[in-house]
């Protein structure tokens, strides 16, 4: 019997178990291919309306809910952050109920997972982080399909993380756990992922199977690896740090010469959007070896699949 996510948030891909992620790929996948029918797809989310509660901009992730919404035959509206001013103009658990109210389901891109959280907890719809600070659970899902489409598997897949410990590499961390990859993450010095979010990874992986090790040598974690995975050095809001954090950045570019230490077959991913020339080549990122694009497009798919098990 499929699994049903209906009612469920999703603040952390820690929220969602093996067994929930692994029906989300396979929902994504059905739609994907046309297994599920455009016909079947339309009457999901037939009379139900999504809200995207942004506060950073965004394009897979807005593009994706809005065209996944329409493909479910629902819709979705865009709030920007000054319609609500969440905390400020009105406290965030009474914007939360009104929310409850009137639409079906949250997307929310806010800075604060505290905020995504405090949506969740007093809206009583499903609330899906769409990226915070600390987190970006999408985006995880969207990499494994990705990884499953050209690798077959995920669990005993080797991943290097090479850059930021920032969010994307936080659910990495939750999601290559839970699935049983081997993941080895390499930053520099005081650019470590959050050591609670490490810990949880940890912690997990004692009942997957799944393996991390974390360093600061980006040669030593692609060594042999089946995917290379990269972000920019500089995320929305660090941009004061611009200087510091291409200084200390320097020898974590993925170019040819470090694809060349991983497996033959290697793929190389990148959650866009990419800073070219800095954390990445444009010889790797529109090489024979770059999946960007299956990542960006399998956004699409894997929001629409979520939203799918979440509303009904």
């Amino acid at each position: 019997m499929p699994l049903s996510l209906a009612g469920k948030s999703l603040v952390s891909i820690a929220d969602l178990t093996r067994e929930e992620i692994y029906e989300v790929l396979r929902v994504a996948a059905a739609q994907k291919s046309g297994q599920i029918s455009r016909e079947e797809q339309l009457q999901i989310a037939r009379g139900k309306t999504l809200a995207m509660l942004f506060d950073k901009p965004s394009l897979r992730t807005r593009v994706g809910f809005e065209v996944a919404m329409n493909q479910l035959g629902g819709h979705a509206i865009y709030v920007a952050p000054d319609d609500v001013k969440l905390g400020v103009r009105e406290t965030v658990s009474d914007a939360a109920r009104v929310f409850g109210r009137t639409v079906s389901a949250i997307s929310a891109r806010i800075s604060s997972d505290a905020i995504i959280a405090d949506l969740a907890q007093y809206s009583g719809i499903p609330v899906i982080n769409a990226m915070s600070d600390r987190e970006h659970p999408c985006q995880a899902l969207a990499d494994m399909l990705t990884v499953v489409e050209r690798k077959r598997r995920i669990d005993g897949v080797e991943i290097a993380w090479v850059g930021d410990g920032y969010n994307v590499c936080h659910s990495l961390l939750l999601i290559c756990a839970l699935l049983g990859a081997h993941l080895r993450v390499a930053t520099p010095t005081v650019y470590e992922p959050h050591a609670d979010v490490v810990a949880k990874a940890r912690e997990i992986t004692q009942a997957t199977g799944g393996m991390l090790t974390l360093g600061n040598d980006p040669r030593a974690a692609v060594k042999g690896a089946n995917v290379i995975y990269t972000d920019v050095w500089i995320s929305a809001g660090q941009e004061e740090q611009a200087t510091r954090r291409r200084r200390d950045f320097v020898g974590f570019q993925v170019n040819d010469e470090l694809v060349a230490e991983a497996a033959e077959d290697v793929i190389v991913m990148h959650c866009l959007p990419a800073h070219r020339g800095e954390e990445i080549t444009d010889e790797v990122l529109d090489g024979p070896h770059s999946v960007v694009l299956d990542q960006a497009e399998n956004r699409l798919h894997t929001q629409r699949a979520l939203l799918s098990l979440m509303l009904t």
